[in-house]
Order: structure tokens, then C-alpha cells, then sequence
């Protein structure tokens, strides 16, 4: 390594130490001395196992922990959990400061960054027109959810944001002696502050607090940072393209599932969703006003010294009109000063919605005679007005920038703030029609019915004018009954919040084409679709989302038989085309292993792209992606760039989910160049829209072919086939223990005390997989299928490497998979395996998994030609044996109070005393590794 990059990593590891020692004494000041020698021994002790193992040291750690109180023991582990908060702050601002200095230098920008990515396009041909239109073709997508995976509280949120801050001031290089001193003492002030802060949630958040969680995202970041991410595109366009060539459309729009998503979660009610929405739309509104507020002073401009456009003069005399009071006042107040007086009158229409919306008055929508604002779209025509009127008479800095920035806010953001998308599960649908319908001789029998009778049902349904029933059966169950709910809730929405409001219907478990039909049938129903002068049409998109390895393997047949659905047909036409397809990266991966959920996936956006080709339509593919590997998570530029050739066409959509949202969004520097390299990938990816793109090597599809066959089977065998399996994960793994965590409103499993891979859900299975450092369902597969597939043929072991080195979707795969591998711990997860009661079994199917490893890492390896895992990323591998180091006492401590909690001989009073700090051990493991599922 270089003394460049030595130089880099001292400065990191001094900053994690400086952290470390004023958490140290806080732990002292605040928890006593005992405490802090506890955490010293384990810290210390464990650090010298890693240098070279000691089974007489390593007996003494184990004997300490089951010595410790549970008091102390609840210490000990909030102890470690913080000092993972701090690594990870550490490490984040550390790599801002690191793309801070290349900014400042100009050159050797990093991949992803706008600069780099123009260069790149510039140097491949693409001129300033053709990236203009590339530009306009954009539609990033990131939509939050709130799958439980994210451990931390917003409190604690905030907390750590302002240590973020007060550490990211000590790389101010003017700072005095006297002043750094200062920044150090606030520092220890808020790290107290966290230490003094739950980290656990005592109750099970409701579908409220998950909203709010989702808000203080957007609050707290993403309104600034937004605006900075265009600003960085625009700068980076001038210096490749030069001046003025380049125009940077708003490329960015947010989803979000919280309050939407009913797959699942009986706790999202249609009350709970119009709650959301208008919750949302208060949120963005007041984020406007603010901005109006602080733009106000700023154009104070008479129109004596500068040249006001006429056509922002005309919309005065229209706002008097509509505010005669108030026109009396803005006329004496400021006579001269048109910019105040339009910006007094777009405040007060902004307060008329603001406040309708806040007090229920506006659930028939607003009128078109009301004098508030109908829709976004008037709003960003009167924030036109001002800037296009101030770059006429020479002020362009401030309409660049601080109109602009309001601009690109409402023109992502609308009055909505994030279009929500809704998503219940398919049977759901056939069950509230079977009985909505049930006086319909048409529909006699209809769950009995064959696909094609179903098809042909529903087609004739949506052909017929207006609605099917009058008034609502008296006999429905509440299922249906709030299933009926939900369309009126989404009717009412649209008009009181806005036609962006909500996003698209997602449909899970999508195995038909009348799955889809269905939800066009009841949104009909309720008004939401139906007949117009230009034929049939639905206000609603619906979006299929096949989440199981045969359901992704029947998705071109389910796609074909519904596009060739004349009604569906004409109706997709009345949505310009385009049809949004989602792909459920967690469900296939738990279902048939991390190379068959890859692969799958990979042809299932060939097939989708052939698809649109053939019948000329658009396909966005809207990807289900978690934080981990195991649900197809990844660094986010290199798994867009993954995708098939020609495959990406200027549209993405990605679910951000659980703690994923913390890490990229939580602070505003890091939000930045999240969108940033979000947005890069995307235009890269889309490179086919402006010129020809090579195809994927068909030796390497045939090859991935095998390797997908062998690895799904070595997978399944070992899932499905193996006695005692189920038995193993459950025992072996904290999962029933995660379930007491109060970290989502969604149960982990589908039915309570169903021990069946169809019962629990994706999230659970790879968080308890990562507790118990096993990994499992990120990487087992892989070694037995390139193993199998090379042998010991030279000429198939270079087509490998070629593959890695050529192909960016195998690339990406093993990259994930290696980062995995890293993760995982084969002599801790040995541990783990010693808690099942079936010895025998379990040390049996834990041979499987550990040789399994083995091979997966030895394949791995050779294919990369490197030495060790990680080579290739340093700075991740130092962040990972950093960790490492302080989890394996966690671990340890999580593995003592598994065997006390579990313990059946023990009185169910004192097992309980355990899970309180079992609960904080999976809190505080989850931030060591930085995922959870």
C-alpha cells in the first residue's frame, strides 16, 4: 500500500481511537469503574485471541461473561453497541472528507461521481445534445419502506446525527487550540447524551411511527440535499461541456410502502393511509413555506432600477382579484416591490391548503373556485414566473440557486412529498370479489374458475359501464370490507392531496394474469377506472410482483397472456405505455438460493425487455431490493451498472428498506452522494438510449446457466432435503428471540408457530442467519456449483476469471458474495450450532454448511486470484476485521444468554430477567455488521 493511502487509513484509525477513548470516559463517568474494566478485559481479551489463539484466555472470557450481573451485562452490551454507532460515524464522515479532497483537487474523481460519469460519456462520443436528451429520459426512483430491519430509534437518530456533525468540525484546519478543545468537550457532551438514551424501543412502533421515521429523513436531509445534487450535476456538466450547454431536469422522484403497504400488516387500514398522505403533504407544504419565507427578504427589488417581466406583472392583477384584502395591504406595503407582493400572495395560497389539509376540510378535494392552490403544477408555474422574470433583468445567481432550488424541490417532490405506493397480496383481491359479486351469475364459482373463464369474467366486467353492484352487500367480511375501503380511500386522496399521490397497486404473489385484472375490476368498481371519450381507462397502475423462483420463471407467460388482454391492452395504452414490473429479490433468494435469485432475476429483465421490444411499450422494472445480500443488496451504483445490457432504459425503481434509510439518507452529506451514484448508474446503465450497446457474451450466459442449476440444487438439498433443518435454523439462530424486538408493526412469519420456510418471511430469515454469523443465505451454493462446474480443466478456470473481470453482473455477484463472506464467522457460528437439542443432527448439518464455506471461499478466491477475502477493498476489509474484534465478545455474550433464556428448568420469572439484554445484544450485533435483513 501506498504512504498516500497509509497516511489516509491513520487518519481514520485515529479518529475511530479518538471516539473510542471519550466514549471510554463517559463509560467510566457514567457506568462506574466496574463497568469500564469489564468492557476493557473483553475488548482486550479479544483482541489478543485474534493475534493468536489462546484456549486457556479463551476459557477465562467465557467464564467472566457467565460471572457478569445482568445489570452489568446490560452495560457491557450498550457499551459495544455505541462504540459501533461511532466506528460507523467515524467511517462515514471520514469518506465525505475523503471526496471532499478530490472535489478541491479537481482531478482523479471518484466512479459514480457526475464529473466522472460525463467524462466518461464524453469520451465514448456523446455530445451535449445527446446528453440533454439522456438527461430528459431520467427517472431515479429510490421508495422507502418499512420492513422491520432498522433497529434504531429516531431518537437515537438524531443523536447521532449531531455527533456526525460535531466530529466532521474537528477537520477544519483553521480551528485554534482553544477552539478544537471546545469541539472535543461538545463531543463528549453528545456521545454522553447517546449513552444516556434508549437505544431499545420498550413498545412495537405503530404504523404512525414508522411514518414519522420516514419524515425525518426528508426533514432532516433530503430537502437540502436534493437541490445539492442537481447543483453537483449541473456544475459537473459546465466543466466537461463547458457553459450553459447542459440543462439539469429534476431526474429525481421518491416512493415510499410506509402507510401503503397491506401485504401482510393488518395494521395498515385505509384510515391509517389517507392519515399518511396527508401527513406527507403537510410536511413538503410547511418545507415550502419555510423556503418562501427565507427567499422573501432576499427580493425586496423595486421595479424603478430593474426591468419585472409583464407576465409576472399580469399574475398580480389576477392575485388581487383572488385576494382583495389582501391587496389592498401588499399594494401600501410595498408599492415598488412586485417580487414581495407575488411572494405574499403565493405564501397565503399555500397557507389556505396548508390549512384545509390540517383541519380535514378538504376530503372532496379542493375547488376549482378556492383562491389556495388546486395543484403543484400552479405553484411551480408562479415560482417560474419569479425566476425566469429575475434571470431577464440580470439577477441569475439567486434564480439559479435559491429559486432553483425551490423549483427542483416542487417539481420532485409535488405537493405530495413521496407517491405511495399500495401493495396487498393477490388472493386478497380474489376473495373481496367472490363475495362484492357474489349476486352476480357471472361470478358464481369464480375462485374455482380456470385462468382463461377468469380472463374472460373479469374483461367482460371492465367492458361494461359504470359499476357492477349498487350500494355494498350487507354480508361482507372485514377483509373485504377493507379491502373496499382502501379504493375509496385512494379516490379521495387523489383529489384532496393530488394525482401524485399515489404511486402504482403492487400486487405480491403475482401468479396469473387475473391477479392484476382483479384490481382493475374493483378499482372500476370505486370509481378509479372505467369508460371515457378516449375508450377505457384506470387511474391507477397496477404492478405485478413475482417474488418465487417458479413465479419469476412463469412471468413472461403471466405477462404475455396479459398484455394480450385487449381491455387490459387499451387501458395500459391510456397510461402512455408503461408498465412498471416489480422483482422480489428476497422471497426468490430464501426460495432457491443467492445464484438462482440472481440469475432469475438477470433473465427475468431480458425476458421483460424483450417483451417491451416486441410490443412496443415501456417496462420499468421496479427492484425489491434489502440491505443485505441475501436480498440483494449491494453498493448501489455497481448493482445498477449489473444489470443486462439495454435492459436499463433511462427508469429505475429501488426499494430502500430498514436500516438502509440510516445509512444513506440519515446525514446530508452521505444522502448526496447516495442520489448521486444512484443517479450515475442509472445514466450509464441507460447508455442504449442515446447509442448502441454491446450484448452479453453468450459463453458467459450458458456458463451462469449451469453454475445457476448446480447451486440452486446444492441449495434446496440442504434447505428442503436435510432432517432436522428447520429445527437447526430455529435453535441455532436467534429468530424466535428477534421476534420480541420491537423494530416493525409487520409479524415475522406469515402464520404464528408455523415452523415452515412458507411461513417466515424473507427479513427474519436472513437477520437470524447474520446474528448467528453463519450468512448463510448469501453464500451457500456457490462453491459446490463453480467447483462442480471447472473441475479441473485450466481452460474452464480462466473462462471464470474472464467472466469476473468482463462482466459486470458477475462481478457484482461475487463482490456481494465475498463482502458476505467476510461477514460471516464459521468458529463463531460452531458456537451457535452447540445450542440445538438435537446434537447429533445439528453438528451433522453444521459440517454441511462449514465445508460448504470453505469451498465457496477457496472458488471465490481462485476465480479473483487473491489471497484473501476483501483484498481488493482494503478500506472495507480493515472496517470489517475492525468490527469483528469487538463482535466476537457480543456474540459470545449472545450465545450465554440464549442458554439462559432458553433454559426450560430454569422459572419462566427469572428466564425473562435474560431477554431484555439478549434483545440489546441483537441491537448492538445488527450495528457491528451494519445490516440487519
Amino acid at each position: 500500500m501506498d504512504a498516500k493511502k497509509l497516511t489516509s487509513d491513520r487518519a481514520l484509525r485515529a479518529r475511530v481511537k479518538r471516539l473510542g477513548n471519550i466514549l471510554g470516559e463517559v463509560l467510566r463517568e457514567q457506568a462506574g469503574e466496574r463497568v469500564f474494566s469489564a468492557v476493557e478485559q473483553l475488548r482486550q481479551g479479544y483482541i489478543r485471541l485474534h493475534r493468536r489463539e489462546d484456549a486457556k484466555l479463551r476459557q477465562r472470557l467465557a467464564r467472566f461473561i457467565d460471572a457478569l450481573p445482568q445489570d452489568d451485562l446490560v452495560l457491557v452490551i450498550r457499551a459495544f453497541n455505541t462504540y459501533f454507532s461511532l466506528v460507523n460515524i467515524a467511517e462515514e464522515e471520514f469518506q465525505h472528507v475523503q471526496r471532499r479532497r478530490l472535489l478541491q483537487r479537481g482531478s482523479g474523481l471518484w466512479v459514480g461521481s457526475f464529473e466522472d460519469t460525463f467524462r466518461r460519456l464524453q469520451e465514448a462520443g456523446i455530445n451535449a445534445g445527446q446528453l440533454q436528451f439522456l438527461l430528459g429520459q431520467l427517472r431515479y426512483l429510490p421508495v422507502f419502506t418499512a420492513h422491520p430491519t432498522e433497529s434504531k430509534r429516531r431518537t437515537v437518530l438524531h443523536a447521532l446525527r449531531r455527533i456526525f456533525l460535531t466530529s466532521k468540525a474537528l477537520d477544519d484546519p483553521t480551528l485554534t487550540e482553544e477552539e478544537e478543545g471546545d469541539v472535543l468537550r461538545q463531543l463528549q457532551a453528545q456521545i454522553q447524551i447517546l449513552w444516556e438514551t434508549e437505544e431499545v424501543r420498550t413498545n412495537q412502533p405503530q404504523v404512525q411511527d414508522e411514518v414519522e421515521n420516514g419524515l425525518f429523513y426528508f426533514r432532516d436531509s433530503l430537502f437540502q440535499a436534493v437541490p445539492m445534487t442537481y447543483h453537483a450535476a449541473r456544475r459537473a456538466a459546465r466543466r466537461v461541456y463547458g457553459d450553459r450547454q447542459v440543462d439539469i431536469p429534476a431526474f429525481i422522484r421518491f416512493g415510499s410502502w410506509i402507510g401503503g403497504d397491506r401485504d401482510g400488516n393488518p395494521n395498515v387500514t385505509a384510515a391509517i393511509t389517507g392519515w399518511t398522505l396527508r401527513t406527507q403533504s403537510i410536511e413538503v407544504l410547511r418545507e415550502y413555506q419555510r423556503r418562501l419565507s427565507e427567499l422573501y427578504p432576499l427580493l425586496g427589488h423595486s421595479a424603478r432600477f430593474c426591468s419585472i417581466s409583464p407576465i409576472l406583472l399580469a399574475s398580480l392583477e389576477k392575485d388581487a382579484d383572488d385576494f382583495p384584502e389582501l391587496a389592498e395591504w401588499v399594494n401600501q406595503r410595498f408599492p415598488s416591490e412586485p417580487y414581495r407582493r407575488k411572494l405574499r400572495y403565493m405564501m397565503t395560497r399555500l397557507d389556505l391548503r396548508l390549512h384545509q389539509l390540517e383541519n380535514g376540510q378538504s376530503g372532496s378535494g379542493f375547488a376549482a373556485d378556492t383562491p389556495a392552490y388546486i395543484s403543484d403544477q400552479d405553484f411551480l408555474a408562479d415560482l417560474i414566473l419569479v425566476r425566469d422574470s429575475l434571470r431577464g433583468h440580470g439577477d441569475e445567481y439567486i434564480a439559479n440557486h435559491t429559486v432553483q432550488d425551490l423549483v427542483w424541490l416542487v417539481e420532485t417532490f409535488g405537493f405530495h412529498l413521496a407517491s405511495l405506493d399500495i401493495r396487498q397480496e393477490s388472493t386478497v383481491h380474489t376473495r373481496t370479489l367472490t363475495e362484492l359479486f357474489a349476486g352476480i351469475a357471472e361470478f358464481q364459482g369464480y375462485a374455482e374458475m380456470e385462468e382463461e373463464q377468469k380472463l374472460a369474467v373479469l374483461s367482460d366486467a371492465l367492458r361494461k359501464p359504470g359499476r357492477l353492484v349498487e350500494g355494498m352487500p350487507e354480508q361482507l367480511s372485514p377483509l373485504a370490507m377493507e379491502t373496499c375501503a382502501m379504493f375509496k380511500c385512494i379516490g379521495q386522496l387523489r383529489r384532496e392531496v393530488g394525482e401524485r399521490a399515489f404511486g402504482n397497486y403492487v400486487v405480491s404473489m403475482t401468479h396469473e394474469a387475473s391477479n392484476i385484472l382483479e384490481v382493475l375490476v374493483l378499482a372500476k368498481e370505486f370509481g378509479l377506472a372505467g369508460w371515457s371519450r378516449q375508450g377505457l381507462y384506470s387511474e391507477i397502475a397496477v404492478t405485478p410482483l413475482f417474488e418465487t423462483i417458479h413465479d419469476l420463471e412463469r412471468m413472461e407467460t403471466v405477462m404475455g397472456r396479459l398484455l394480450d388482454n385487449p381491455e387490459y391492452a387499451e387501458i395500459l395504452r391510456s397510461q402512455e405505455n408503461v408498465q412498471e414490473v416489480m422483482l422480489g429479490y428476497s422471497d426468490s433468494c430464501k426460495d432457491g438460493g443467492i445464484l438462482s435469485s440472481s440469475w432469475s432475476l438477470y433473465q427475468a429483465q431480458l425476458e421483460l425487455s424483450a417483451l417491451a421490444d416486441r410490443r412496443r411499450i415501456h417496462i420499468r422494472v421496479f427492484h425489491g431490493r434489502g440491505g443485505s445480500v441475501g436480498r440483494g443488496g449491494g453498493p448501489t451504483h455497481e448493482a445498477i451498472l449489473a444489470q443486462p445490457a439495454n435492459t436499463v432504459r433511462g427508469q429505475i425503481k429501488i426499494t430502500e428498506q430498514g436500516e438502509v434509510l440510516s445509512f444513506k439518507y440519515a446525514n446530508l452529506e452521505t444522502a448526496v452522494y447516495e442520489l448521486t451514484v444512484g443517479v450515475t448508474g442509472l445514466m450509464r446503465a441507460s447508455f442504449g438510449l442515446i447509442q448502441a450497446v454491446p450484448t452479453d457474451d453468450p459463453s458467459f450466459l450458458k456458463v451462469m446457466d449451469e453454475l445457476t442449476k448446480t447451486g440452486e440444487a446444492v441449495y434446496r438439498e440442504l434447505i428442503q432435503q436435510t432432517p432436522g433443518f428447520m429445527d437447526y435454523f430455529y435453535e441455532a439462530t436467534p429468530l424466535n428471540e428477534i421476534a420480541h424486538m420491537n423494530i416493525g408493526s409487520r409479524p415475522s412469519h406469515r402464520q404464528r408457530g408455523d415452523r415452515s420456510m412458507n411461513s417466515i418471511r424473507a427479513i427474519p430469515w436472513v437477520f437470524a442467519w447474520a446474528q448467528s454469523r453463519h450468512v448463510l443465505p448469501a453464500w451457500f451454493g456457490l462453491g459446490s456449483a463453480i467447483r462442480s462446474w471447472r473441475g479441473e480443466d485450466p481452460e474452464r478456470l480462466e473462462l471464470l476469471r474472464k467472466m469476473y473481470q468482463r462482466w459486470p453482473f458477475f462481478y457484482s455477484l461475487l463482490g456481494n458474495i465475498t463482502m458476505a463472506m467476510a461477514k460471516a464467522d464459521m468458529t463463531l457460528a460452531a458456537e451457535y450450532a452447540t445450542l440445538p437439542r438435537d446434537q447429533k443432527c445439528a453438528q451433522q448439518i453444521f459440517a454441511k454448511i462449514h465445508a460448504e464455506f470453505m469451498v465457496s471461499m477457496q472458488e471465490t478466491l481462485l476465480i479473483q486470484e487473491k489471497q484473501e477475502l476483501l483484498e481488493e477493498n482494503p478500506v472495507l476489509a480493515f472496517s470489517l476485521q475492525r468490527r469483528n474484534v469487538y463482535m466476537e465478545p457480543l456474540n459470545h455474550i449472545q450465545l450465554a444468554l440464549l442458554r439462559r433464556y432458553r433454559n426450560e428448568d430454569t422459572p419462566p420469572e427469572f428466564r425473562e430477567t435474560w431477554l431484555d439484554p439478549l434483545l440489546r445484544s441483537i441491537n448492538a450485533i445488527a450495528a457491528g455488521q451494519r445490516n440487519t435483513g
